[in-house]
């Protein structure tokens, strides 16, 4: 190769290193495990905090080699799309690039050796000064090419007044099995002068990024108010209630399991063999909408003295035949929304079933089987689990705002909203 091909890979390598570096929510190495960014002290609180508020994020992670290492972690401000502000680091923040994580703890009373680590952010030394997206990037020794994953936060000014809430679809064809969203938005004292051009909408259900509806334009202009209602762009598939594995004892069966093989040095859990929920009558009963918190019922304090095992998954496909053209995933949280490679399932012929096996710490797990295209980015559940209008969804409703000439979008209201609200007998 001549040398300016040397070149022009080597750019081609830094490029691609780096696209893959601006991924929310990822995690790059394989000895990394159980990443939670959480509001803090709520295992199931959304990482959301207050522009200028004294909102704290709670950020913990196991690393599976054990030992200590130097983790370092920065944030970026991001546009509403995910892509990076056109801002430099301190346009957007107060303080120091990059903080140490200086607090851990090595696993006890716990067969799996790992360390824990743990930091609070915002962080007096690393602060936020700008509403909008974040991505909070975790390096091994302060260098920024040795990333260890990335997971999503967001920092809201509550300038704009959100009003939101559920309703069935009006067409025939989804009017069962969809719900719709209506939003008005509250502009007063708020300089907006091309609504179309400055304001948009991502919609979340169940805090899934995957599907999310976003770039949505308000239906109507009125003074001090923005609607946002149109069944083209504002419906989601209501799914159903979430599977959910109960991991809190790894010496007691929990409910859905099968059997347990346990030794002096590890632990393994079969879960019992799983079907399509999709011809099945629903059924309503609470569930975390996907998330899961780590529990035990033998220790004190799960984040260090929880255990870890090999748990195995098996969903019987229709007619014990492979789903043609499909990928098959864990899906939820557990598996960081398919993103865990272990998450794929593979399908076995002669059994008739598909197969896989996860490394999960102690704990109570939402989860669903979830299918995709190869290749495509967005999973569906229709054929696995079905969908319901009365299943209980959360849907968190994003504002987004970008002044005349701005160079990155604010994140100027949200609101939070579950389907059942306000529905009788719930």
């Amino acid at each position: 190769m001549t040398r300016s091909g040397w070149i022009l890979s080597a750019l081609l390598a830094i490029s691609v290193t780096s696209n893959a570096q601006r991924e929310p929510d990822r995690i790059y190495r394989d000895n990394i495990r159980s990443v939670k960014l959480t509001m803090f002290g709520d295992q199931l609180g959304y990482p959301i905090i207050g522009l200028n508020s004294q909102d704290l994020l709670q950020l913990d992670f196991d690393d599976m080699e054990g030992g200590v290492k130097y983790y370092y972690y920065r944030f970026e401000l991001c546009n509403a799309d995910w892509t990076p502000a056109d801002l430099s680091y301190m346009d957007y923040a107060r303080g120091f690039s990059q903080v140490r994580i200086t607090t851990y703890r090595q696993s006890s009373m716990a067969l799996t050796r790992y360390t824990h680590y743990q930091a609070s952010l915002p962080d007096r030394n690393a602060i936020p000064t700008k509403s909008g997206n974040y991505i909070l990037r975790v390096y091994v020794n302060g260098d920024t090419s040795q990333i260890a994953f990335t997971r999503r936060f967001l920092v809201v000014e509550k300038v704009l007044s959100v009003a939101t809430m559920v309703t069935q679809p009006t067409s025939s064809q989804i009017f069962r099995t969809h719900h719709r969203l209506q939003v008005q938005v509250g502009t007063q004292g708020v300089d907006i002068r091309y609504a179309q051009q400055q304001v948009r909408l991502t919609i979340l259900q169940n805090y899934r990024w995957d599907n999310r509806l976003d770039n949505i334009l308000p239906t109507f202009v009125r003074p001090d108010r923005l609607d946002f209602n149109t069944e083209q762009n504002m419906v989601f598939p209501a799914g159903r209630e979430w599977r959910w594995a109960n991991l809190r004892s790894f010496r007691l069966l929990g409910d859905r399991v099968e059997s347990q093989q346990n030794t002096d040095k590890s632990f393994s859990v079969t879960m019992k063999t799983e079907q399509p929920r999709n011809p099945q009558s629903y059924l309503y009963f609470k569930d975390m909408d996907g998330r899961w918190v780590n529990e035990t019922t033998e220790n004190i304090n799960p984040l260090w003295e929880a255990d870890y095992a090999k748990v195995k998954f098996r969903f019987a496909p229709p007619e014990g035949r492979a789903i043609p053209g499909k990928e098959l995933f864990v899906f939820g949280e557990i598996s960081d929304y398919g993103r865990d490679p272990q998450s794929k399932m593979t399908y076995n012929a002669d059994l008739g079933l598909y197969e896989t096996t996860m490394w999960l710490k102690q704990g109570y797990y939402d989860y669903i089987y979830a299918l995709k295209s190869p290749g495509a980015e967005s999973f569906s559940s229709d054929p696995t689990e079905g969908n319901f209008w009365e299943a209980e969804d959360m849907y968190l409703v994003l504002v987004y705002f970008r002044e005349l000439g701005g160079r990155y979008d604010q994140l100027m209201g949200i609101a939070r909203v579950s389907s059942i609200t306000g529905r009788p007998g719930y």
